[in-house]
């Protein structure tokens, strides 16, 4: 979809042509291009076009007329007067993608701005944005929405006077995108229509692709192996649970992360059962599933060096069928932990046990991240802005957190200390899966601390940004494939 052009803007005659301006402090915002200019002098003058971020300006140049542009639409949107930084861009490139469609532009050109910033950030950010700004989610729509945006767009091109390592960025900034957009995709399915099995296929198709390797855990398997977690809560479900592992090696001297990430592909509650409103988006519980086999497709697509990745995926629905887990049940976790069934709902935490357990004893990760849709008190405590973070490890925190505030898709961390885990202490098993209702982010990775020893780990807790996140011109409504770039950000810039 995107490409750096060769061709100009003088002898561009597509559908779109966008320039990129600033807000002056005084006089009107410059594109750099003449006849441009004039026009937003003119605009300017009567008050409607700044320079202020996401203000956009659509022209029609008039076809013949000596030194105007072939284009057969002009658009130039604005970045403010604030600190150019990389979600600007990323901004600026979803708004672009945006309002191509809606003017039902199928191609355009970019052209990159000469600024006091650096030029790669600049490109990868306006690619990210232009992809994640385009997408939609029409699988199942039979009929044409005459309310809906124009015709998706189909190709962006980007023209940089000094296009030095330009080609490069603007691949990665793809990538990353492209890696959100599929885990959209995922969640974006029914629950009838995306299951387990559909994990399992994926990944086997990204081996294929990428040449990893994918080894997939069925229920038998899962029973010889003492899997209670994720056994207990499939218990309900007419599908299979399975477990989806994933492995990209680089070298046997790098440093091995094991990402986890939950994959609940429809969360009833089980017989715990939640409320009727809005239960239909838990098919969203699996995004954390999604975020770690897409970041895996991008870091395996960018070819990155630097770490061997190990990706599992504990996959199952949760049912309240008649052999569904029960209230005051006691199961048996991999490993050998008791823990006494309080609430079926509080099952991610279950599943990713199990997982976690097997993913540590048999690869021995230097470092483990675990993704998941898990509570729905970090949206009490942070609402849909940020992500929850808790760990056991201060310098992996530091990372993800920069990573996260890199990718615009910025963390908060959260405290773990041993007082919460003694909220879990059960009279008849090792561990209750819930305490009070305090705490719940808390508490929740306070179960999963128990699964993972002394080996650096650190938990996302995506339930308030997996869907519904921070409105941006790049972030759709619904899915937004939240922690897939922090994850390749994170595995990109691994230093030591």
């Amino acid at each position: 979809m995107l490409q750096l052009s060769k061709v100009g803007p003088r002898s561009y005659s597509g559908d779109l042509l966008v320039y990129l301006a600033r807000q002056p402090g005084k006089g009107s915002p410059r594109c750099g291009a003449g006849p441009v200019d004039e026009a937003v002098r003119r605009v300017h003058a009567l008050g409607d076009f700044s320079g202020k971020e996401g203000e956009h300006l659509l022209l029609y140049p008039e076809k013949g007329k000596q030194g105007a542009p072939s284009a057969k639409r002009i658009l130039v949107v604005g970045l403010g007067k604030d600190e150019l930084n990389r979600d600007l861009f990323r901004k600026a490139g979803g708004t672009i993608a945006s309002l191509a469609m809606k003017s039902k532009a199928r191609e355009l050109l970019l052209v990159v701005p000469d600024l006091d910033s650096d030029m790669l950030e600049m490109v990868e950010g306006l690619s990210e944005g232009i992809v994640l700004g385009a997408y939609r989610f029409k699988k199942y729509k039979t009929k044409k929405d005459p309310e809906a945006s124009g015709e998706m767009l189909q190709q962006a091109a980007l023209y940089a006077a000094d296009s030095k390592g330009v080609a490069k960025a603007l691949k990665l900034g793809e990538i990353a995108a492209q890696a959100a957009c599929k885990a959209r995709d995922m969640a974006n399915e029914p629950g009838n229509y995306w299951g387990p099995g559909n994990f399992s296929e994926y990944g086997r198709q990204l081996a294929v692709a990428h040449g990893m390797t994918c080894t997939v855990l069925d229920q038998a398997r899962m029973k010889k192996l003492g899997m209670g977690g994720i056994l207990g809560v499939n218990q309900g479900s007419a599908r299979p649970p399975e477990m989806v592992i994933l492995e990209y090696a680089v070298k046997p001297n790098a440093p091995t992360l094991l990402l986890v990430g939950k994959g609940l592909t429809f969360d009833s509650g089980g017989i715990s059962l939640k409320p009727g409103a809005g239960m239909e988006e838990m098919k969203y519980d699996m995004c954390g599933g999604a975020a770690v086999l897409c970041a895996m497709q991008a870091v395996a697509q960018a070819r990155l060096k630097g770490v061997n990745l190990v990706a599992i995926v504990p996959a199952t629905e949760n049912l309240p069928g008649p052999a569904a887990m029960k209230p005051g049940d006691v199961i048996t976790q991999y490993g050998g932990k008791t823990v006494e069934v309080v609430n079926t709902d509080a099952e991610g935490r279950l599943i990713l046990a199990d997982a976690l357990a097997y993913g540590i004893k048999k690869y021995k990760p230097d470092m483990v991240i675990d993704v998941a849709t898990l509570t729905g008190a970090v949206i009490v405590g942070l609402g849909h802005h940020r992500t929850g973070l808790l760990s056991n490890d201060d310098n992996l925190c530091d990372r993800l957190l920069a990573s996260g505030m890199r990718s615009g898709e910025p963390l908060w961390r959260l405290p773990l200390d041993p007082e919460y885990t003694k909220q879990l202490k059960s009279e008849i098993a090792d561990l209750k899966n819930v305490g009070k209702r305090d705490g719940g982010t808390i508490t929740a990775a306070a179960f999963l601390k128990e699964f993972v020893g002394e080996t650096p780990w650190a938990h996302l807790d995506i339930a308030g940004t997996a869907w519904d996140f921070t409105e941006k011109s790049y972030i759709p409504k619904g899915p937004s494939g939240i922690a897939v770039r922090t994850l390749f950000d994170l595995v990109r810039n691994w230093r030591g």
